[in-house]
């Protein structure tokens, strides 16, 4: 059996090519925040997760500019050895006051941040990684190396309090226990029922780690994320979080006590061994963080804008998965009418992601729309006219 076999046979993508409904890897050619240009033509961008819409802001693009012209376009080596730079601990810093925590540790990537903080500190026999079922794929990711480390991995039903109470209590009290879950869920955009998960670890011994990629900027006060938004900021543990949406850039962080911080520091593999992010990179993220804290107006505007469309495609019939964050998905249920929406979308001129299983499970397949704070009035509402005529004509709506 040859190992490229599953490679030669899988054509899944070629007929959904061929049938000219594929609606990945779609080059940008112009990024101007909500109107983008792909194969020549500007569409509306209901698809980004640059939610304060800070990547074309140009003190982001200056200070990014900057420096490359002082520190050059990289750093050629780890945080651990060669590749720290004052830049990097001003961040840190600069992070761990804004939430509120005794530390930071930056990573390279925010999907590489999960696979330096799970395993490193779950790895035991006896130790165990509880995870919502709904979890993000790098939390996955980080679970699977830590149950290769011999770990113990337990999930709970998707922000059922009541099953994760279930799971913690078949548990030796005693053995060492971390908590995982997304803070606003990536595919749907519900917000973790972070009061209750919180008193089920503390009932159970058990520490928290809380992914808030995308809760940062978006909610809490100021937009400092989850636990923030319930006041349990010296409750949880852990956060972790991306710069590739808020924050306008790339790289992952982890923030918490400085003890924790310092022994991720001198144990994590995926920091020890990786390339520390570019200088450019670190940048950006500390211009948009500025931006952040004088402008906690953008915020608002972005939920304003989520809830705008939000009622509008619930009232006109479609099936919306409700929240109060920046994601608004829109519910198609099987994989052809999802892709043939998509393609009628574009063709519209307006940009969406499509959630096909198994990705999502059968029959929550979706648009998965998302927003930001730099789209106007005029691009929402040919977003929910472009809905509305397309649902109609899908007989969706």
């Amino acid at each position: 059996m040859d190992l490229f076999k599953k490679c030669y046979e899988f054509t899944r993508a070629d007929d959904i090519k061929k049938a000219g409904l594929y609606p990945y890897f779609r080059p940008i050619e112009e990024n101007e925040g909500p109107v983008v240009q792909i194969e020549g033509r500007k569409v509306v961008m209901a698809g980004s997760n640059n939610y304060l819409g800070l990547t074309a802001h140009p003190k982001v693009k200056e200070a990014a500019l900057e420096a490359v012209k002082k520190y050059g376009t990289g750093c050629s080596g780890s945080r651990y050895l060669t590749g720290t730079l004052d830049l990097h601990i001003e961040l840190e810093n600069r992070l761990a006051k804004f939430f509120g925590t005794e530390a930071v540790l930056l990573f390279s990537t925010g999907y590489q941040s999960a696979q330096g903080i799970i395993p490193t500190l779950v790895q035991g026999k006896n130790e165990y990684v509880v995870s919502d079922k709904d979890n993000h794929a790098c939390i996955v990711a980080g679970q699977i190396m830590a149950k290769g480390l011999t770990a113990n991995l337990e999930r709970y039903k998707h922000n059922d309090m009541d099953d994760l109470d279930r799971v913690l209590s078949k548990l030796p009290i005693d053995s060492p226990k971390l908590v995982v879950s997304d803070g606003v869920f990536s595919t749907g955009g519900e917000i973790v029922d972070l009061p209750k998960l919180v008193a089920l670890a503390k009932k159970y011994n058990a520490r928290t780690l809380i992914d808030d990629a995308h809760s940062v900027g978006v909610i809490g006060k100021g937009g400092r994320g989850t636990a923030s938004e319930f006041n349990l900021e010296k409750d949880v543990d852990l956060t972790m979080g991306t710069f590739s949406k808020t924050f306008a850039s790339l790289g992952g962080f982890v923030a918490g006590e400085e003890r924790v911080i310092n022994y991720l520091k001198h144990h994590s593999s995926a920091l020890i061994f990786s390339a520390s992010p570019t200088p450019a990179a670190v940048a950006a993220a500390l211009a948009a963080l500025d931006i952040l804290e004088a402008e906690p107006w953008r915020v608002d505007k972005l939920i304003s804008n989520a809830n705008k469309i939000r009622k509008e495609l619930s009232e006109a019939g479609f099936k919306i998965i409700d929240g109060r964050t920046a994601i608004v998905p829109v519910i198609v249920g099987n994989d052809e009418l999802a892709f043939a929406m998509w393609r009628k979308l574009y063709d519209a001129g307006v940009f969406v992601n499509v959630f096909i299983s198994p990705g999502v499970p059968q029959g929550r397949q979706m648009m998965r729309t998302s927003y930001m704070s730099t789209h106007e009035d005029e691009h929402l509402d040919f977003i929910i006219d472009t809905f509305k005529k397309t649902g109609k004509e899908l007989g969706l709506i």
